[in-house]
């Protein structure tokens, strides 16, 4: 397939988000002559330049792997300088860019290559130009990942050039229900007869299939021609923010229970859930009764989403999505990083915290954070007289730790340690429900 359309498209990261979702995607909506991707690795860089600006992806339906391969796509360095003069060139002249990086924090750099900088002088060049007017779509996991990039790039641009830049440009946060990863090594990517990225290494690009990504409204000015998308599988919302806390306090939330309480079970992988129905009805219960009853009582009214119904019919679609056995996501994969996971804001807290709100007791939930914690410091389970708080008073800080909320978290994260501690003594068997 050829790129045939006249628009360009600008990606700043090249994972798997960025190759799986946003290039991919631009690729085969027949809009644009032009794909750009900033990546930092120069690894990447000169293996992506070398396979002629080609990659592989594999794909996870529910009965296959489909191979599909996507180029060109021109490859910029923007710690290099002509690279980043490019990058700047590029975005003065795309309709649409994304941001697919590690975190927010990646927004911002010390050098002239950071991405606000590049997105702040192609701005003010499409200003000048009179260019096309662009769409922004923020990929990090953070709610307000569109606010903090646009207040980094219009910092950057002059106050007199502000106003007209603002034109031009809209920040669109997402909700990117889409699950991914990278395949390293040459034995698990033949083994799994995965297609490498390029032809010179041994890394894979695994995404599922699922592209009903959600997007912030674009609201250009009515006086304005509409502004079309050339991506047209996105699905804008009037509010995202409803939908942006059942991705974390959904879907997040029960990924990491599934995979913190798989591990104990010794499960390698999430579709192993599906050999222990237990562990399956234990985790999609936490799903529905726990963080879907919170989210649908907070929500409701808003979208057929947060109704009993309509929250069983996602739970059920992730459920299965989620232990693909083409996906075959790793619990390591899922449940890495569980200091961060556990944050006072964050997917396992957070939501027990939204239920408590609710007037809900979110026993299975708190089962999956004393789990967590056990994944973190090993001597949380095995020591019966060591309380919660010594754990995560450095994660949360010791101002909320005084909270009256972090008291009632914390009592049922300490009750749940003591029914971890008799499942382990049990031998990890049928988990009991709660």
């Amino acid at each position: 397939m050829a790129l045939t359309g006249h628009r360009t498209f600008v990606g700043f990261g090249f994972g798997a988000i960025q190759a799986g979702l946003f290039l991919y995607e631009a690729y085969h909506s027949g809009g644009f002559a032009r794909l750009v991707v900033a990546e930092v690795v120069p690894d990447s860089v000169e293996r992506l330049r070398r396979n002629y600006n080609e990659y592989s992806l594999n794909i996870a339906h529910a009965d296959r792997v489909e191979r599909a391969r996507v180029g060109p796509v021109e490859i910029e360095n923007p710690a290099v300088a002509a690279d980043a003069s490019r990058l700047v060139a590029a975005v003065a002249e795309a309709q649409e860019i994304s941001t697919a990086v590690p975190s927010v924090n990646y927004y911002i750099g010390s050098g002239p290559g950071s991405i606000h900088r590049i997105l702040a002088e192609g701005l003010r060049r499409k200003a000048v130009a009179g260019g096309p007017r662009a769409v922004v779509y923020a990929a990090e996991n953070h709610n307000h990942a569109a606010e903090i990039l646009e207040e980094a790039v219009f910092y950057e641009i002059p106050a007199a050039e502000r106003e007209a830049a603002k034109k031009y440009v809209r920040f669109l946060n997402t909700v990117i229900g889409k699950m991914s990863g990278v395949i390293v090594g040459a034995g698990e990517v033949q083994a799994r007869r995965l297609e490498p990225i390029t032809r010179l290494g041994w890394h894979a690009f695994l995404v599922e299939s699922f592209n009903r990504i959600l997007i912030s409204q674009i609201n250009f000015p009515v006086v304005d021609a509409p502004f079309e998308r050339a991506i047209r599988v996105f699905v804008e919302k009037p509010d995202l923010l409803p939908f942006e806390e059942a991705k974390l306090y959904g879907h997040n939330a029960v990924h990491a229970l599934a995979a913190y309480l798989g591990e104990l079970r010794g499960l390698k992988a999430l579709d192993e859930l599906r050999s222990f129905p237990d562990l399956f009805e234990f985790v999609r219960a936490a799903f529905v009764e726990e963080s879907g009853a919170a989210l649908v009582r907070r929500h409701a009214g808003k979208d057929r989403l947060f109704t009993p119904e309509g929250f069983a019919e996602y739970a059920d679609d992730l459920m299965e999505r989620m232990t693909n056995p083409h996906l075959h996501d790793s619990v390591y994969r899922v449940g890495r990083d569980p200091q961060r996971k556990l944050g006072w804001d964050d997917r396992l807290v957070g939501t027990m915290r939204l239920a408590l709100q609710q007037n809900l007791t979110p026993r299975r939930l708190a089962l999956g954070t004393a789990a967590a914690l056990a994944v973190l410091e090993a001597s949380s389970i095995a020591n019966r007289d060591l309380p919660s708080r010594d754990l995560l008073e450095p994660v949360w800080g010791r101002e909320v730790m005084e909270s009256n909320e972090a008291l009632k978290v914390l009592s049922l994260i300490d009750e749940a340690n003591q029914r971890l501690k008799q499942w382990r003594d049990l031998g990890f068997q049928k988990i009991r429900e709660q």
